[in-house]
Formats: structure tokens, C-alpha cells, sequence
């Protein structure tokens, strides 16, 4: 079986991480399976919105450590490079949206904050592990970090102790922690929520998060006003101005 799994349905690429026996560690295979599934959804156009779930107990373990690099002995990322599938899940034009129900520890918590909104449930456990391994959560703190405070995230990289799915939606690495029994509700609400914007919409809205931060004010006034006007000039904000005027439905919303 591949270790990661891929189906479309309504719009919406089901990413699974599948690969139980190892507990959906990130080796070879299932790193760069996990990066060719993101490019066929951000390249299909019936794709709207990209779910990253998991089978087994596991999200994700971490790096595969039976797996090493013959130069280094670092644990091995897959020929691809995990931060390649990070990079891609943050930058790609399609909402990801990860829907953790195990634990995600390492690498795996480095997923759950790369997704552009994160749903685990309460019980769930994560935890920054690496120095118990007598490494860093060097590539992870990337996409990490901007979502922690300074003090919180040196301590959870110090400690390298595991906490809940509620604790890590307080220290800002997943965007919300539900109770087991409503997580797939919660996911639903929030993917009925992205269908119903435009898909050329959420792209730039995923570009604003991306970019800005990055510039001055000066230069993000002046990038923001020349695209906020290539926004309105399209046929997509046409449509979408049209369809609040007449008080219905846009027609990427109608089914």
C-alpha cells in the first residue's frame, strides 16, 4: 500500500497519511509521496480545497529513523526534502487544511502549523522532540515559529515534553482543538466555509498572509494597491460583486 493516500471528491483532494507500520514517520517514500499528492491538487483545477488527514493513532511520528543519510546519519527527509512539502502546503494556491485525530511529534508538528488552518482534537499530543534525539527542530522552526511567542516556543524547544492538542492550539501552532467526537464536524464547517469563496480569491488571500509580513509598510501599501486592483479587474470579483448585488450565489458556491 502507498504510504500516502489521494482522492478527490466535491472539490475537496483527501491527502492520507497511510503508512501505519511506521507510523506515518517521514522517510523517502512517504515525504515525497506526500509532496507529488500536493502538486496534483494544487494543479487540478476541480480542486478546491486540500484536507491533510491520517490513518492509524499516528499523524505523524517525526523524521523515519531507520532511515539515514550514508554521508550524515541524519535521519533522511526523502530525496524530495521535507521542506519542500512545507514550503508547498503554505505557498500552493489551494487552502490546506490538516484534520488531526494523533500524535504529531517532530516533523509532524511541523505540519500541523505549515497548514493554512488546523483541526486536532483535544487528546491528540504533540510535542517538539527533537532534542531528546540530541537534535533541533531546525527545517520545522521555519513555519513554526511565526505562529509562537518568543518565550513559549523556547521552551517547548527546550523541553522537548509532549502536550495536548488544546495546549498546542493555545501556544498557536494549530488553529483549533474539538472535542474527538465533533472533529469531522468542526473540518466540514470549515471546508463549507472555503467552498464558497473564489478559488482565485483564496489564493491571493493565501499570498496576502505569505507576503506581507515580509515587506515595509511602504512597500506593502504600494504591492497591496496594485494587487487589490488586479483583483477587482477580474471576472471572478465581477462575478462574485454580481451575484451579492442580486442576493444570490456565485457559481462557484451553487453546488
Amino acid at each position: 500500500m502507498d504510504p500516502v493516500q489521494y482522492q478527490v471528491a466535491n472539490g475537496v483532494a483527501t491527502i492520507t497519511l497511510a503508512d501505519e507500520n511506521n507510523k506515518n514517520a517521514l522517510g523517502q517514500a512517504l515525504t515525497a509521496g506526500l509532496y507529488e499528492c500536493l502538486t496534483l491538487a494544487n494543479e487540478d483545477p476541480e480542486v478546491r480545497v486540500i484536507i491533510l488527514t491520517h490513518s492509524g493513532t499516528v499523524f505523524c511520528a517525526g523524521a523515519n529513523l531507520k532511515e539515514r543519510s550514508s554521508e550524515t546519519g541524519a535521519p533522511d527527509m526523502g530525496s524530495i526534502g521535507f521542506d519542500k512539502a512545507l514550503s508547498l502546503i503554505q505557498t500552493g494556491p489551494k487552502p490546506v487544511v490538516a484534520r488531526i485525530t494523533g500524535a504529531a511529534m517532530g516533523g509532524g508538528v511541523g505540519l500541523a502549523a505549515a497548514a493554512d488552518i488546523s483541526i486536532a482534537t483535544e487528546n491528540a499530543k504533540f510535542g517538539f522532540t527533537e532534542v531528546r534525539l540530541g537534535v533541533a527542530p531546525a527545517v520545522i522552526s521555519v513555519v513554526c515559529l511565526p505562529k509562537m511567542r518568543r518565550g513559549e516556543a523556547m521552551e517547548a524547544f527546550l523541553r522537548g515534553n509532549r502536550f495536548t492538542g488544546k495546549e498546542a492550539a493555545e501556544l498557536g501552532i494549530i488553529s483549533h482543538a474539538v472535542p474527538e467526537n465533533n472533529i469531522d464536524e468542526a473540518v466540514q464547517e470549515v471546508i463549507a466555509d472555503l467552498l464558497r469563496g473564489g478559488p482565485m480569491a483564496l489564493a491571493a488571500a493565501k499570498k496576502l498572509v505569505n507576503e506581507v509580513p515580509r515587506m515595509t509598510q511602504e512597500e506593502a501599501f504600494t504591492w497591496a494597491t496594485e494587487f487589490s486592483a488586479e483583483l477587482f479587474a477580474s471576472d471572478e470579483a465581477a462575478e462574485g460583486m454580481s451575484a451579492f448585488l442580486e442576493r444570490r450565489d456565485a457559481e462557484w458556491a451553487e453546488e
